[in-house]
């Protein structure tokens, strides 16, 4: 069996696999639902919710992830384009996403299918307590037969709201809400090997993990000139869910029919790991750092290979301010980061430490300290991308 054809059968398992989700979350960009000014386009909605409609009376859940807040309050303030600065940004998501999700109630109404929206930004998960609440809710919403529709809270994100993390936005609701697959809507019906307009590009079918996207030149925002994210943040966010168990196609809106039906669209993404645990998977893709601790040769080695505890004899330095139970990074001599973990010493405590074994702890500073820094079901490895 050659590449090409091993290629073409894993990506048409992901298909089947998106064909046969139970729950599956779909992220649409606000260049799918905008008129060629930048507003927002109501008979591009409409055909979304109309294949929503259609999958989910064949008894599937579907999570609408929409972008779209900022280009519905484009013309209601007398924009043309959109902003470039933050509080105007802020401004029109704060008129556009009443205005979103009043077009979502319409065209969902004639199928007698209910809304219910979901504004969430990073810093709402950030934290495990919060996270839990937004894994809660959309179990709820679903239960109660409603299509759950998350968007960027644009009106108080910062980071965010500039770079067009709805996309990765879209990733960890799909981790949250434990779906089946995640479909990544663009105005683009696939990921080519160069631009898609150029002759010379070919449509890249199937991915099996980052090595396969080493060299590919992927960039590019929505045709509006309304979209933030670009084709970057999409590739990274389907790489971001099959390292957690979960595949994904990308292509473009006016395929969703298609891609639903596992037809041969798209991009397919295939899982490259196993479904993480939730902690894990919090810990990893969720998490804000507060901080760092440098390790030697010979932790860095442990960890990697081995999957140990993170011991004290190991540390050699730290940066930043934490406490006990804060995310902190774990970084190699050359500075790479080589894992994740929650801490249970401060970064006030760990100075003291470097450098001792267990039993030494114990009996300088006391039993409290006899224990690891980082335990290994507190750590996880860090992603290293093949692309380019």
């Amino acid at each position: 069996m050659t590449a090409t054809t091993r290629s073409q059968e894993a990506g048409a398992a992901v298909r089947a696999d998106i064909a046969a989700a139970k729950r599956i979350v779909i992220k649409v960009g606000s260049s799918s639902l905008t008129t060629i000014d930048g507003g927002l386009d109501e008979s591009r909605l409409v055909a979304l919710t109309d294949a929503i409609a259609a999958h989910r009376a064949e008894g599937r859940e579907v999570v609408l992830v929409s972008s779209g807040a900022i280009a519905a309050g484009l013309e209601p303030v007398g924009l043309r384009r959109r902003p470039r600065d933050l509080a105007t940004q802020q401004a029109a998501a704060g008129v556009g996403q009443g205005l979103l999700m009043a077009a979502y109630t319409r065209a969902l109404g004639r199928w007698d299918l209910v809304p219910s929206q979901v504004l969430l930004s990073a810093d709402d998960l950030i934290r495990r307590t919060r996270y839990r609440n937004a894994q809660r809710a959309i179990d709820r919403l679903l239960t109660l037969g409603t299509l759950p529709i998350v968007n960027e809270n644009d009106a108080v994100a910062t980071e965010e709201i500039r770079f067009g993390d709805n996309d990765r936005l879209a990733a960890l609701v799909a981790h949250l809400s434990h779906a089946d697959a995640l479909v990544l809507l663009s105005d683009v019906d696939a990921l080519y090997t160069g631009p898609p307009h150029l002759d010379t590009s070919s449509r890249i079918g199937h991915v099996a993990g980052p090595d396969d996207l080493g060299g590919v030149a992927i960039g590019g925002v929505g045709s509006a000139g309304t979209g933030t994210g670009g084709m970057a943040t999409k590739v990274d966010a389907a790489l971001m869910v099959t390292d957690s168990g979960i595949p994904a196609v990308l292509t473009s809106a006016d395929r969703v029919g298609e891609v639903l039906a596992g037809g041969n669209v798209g991009t397919a993404f295939s899982v490259t790991h196993r479904r993480r645990g939730t902690r894990l998977l919090w810990l990893r893709h969720l998490a804000r750092t507060f901080g760092s601790v440098t390790i030697d040769d010979g932790a860095a080695t442990a960890v990697r290979s081995r999957g140990t505890s993170l011991l004290a004899a190991g540390v050699v330095g730290v940066d930043g301010e934490f406490e006990a139970g804060d995310p902190v990074e774990i970084r190699s001599l050359s500075g790479e980061t080589v894992a994740r973990g929650m801490t249970n010493f401060s970064s006030a405590e760990l100075p003291m430490m470097f450098g001792l074994t267990t039993e030494e702890l114990g009996t300088r500073l006391g039993s409290d300290y006899r224990k690891e820094v980082i335990h290994r079901n507190d750590l996880v490895l860090t992603h290293v991308s093949g692309r380019s």
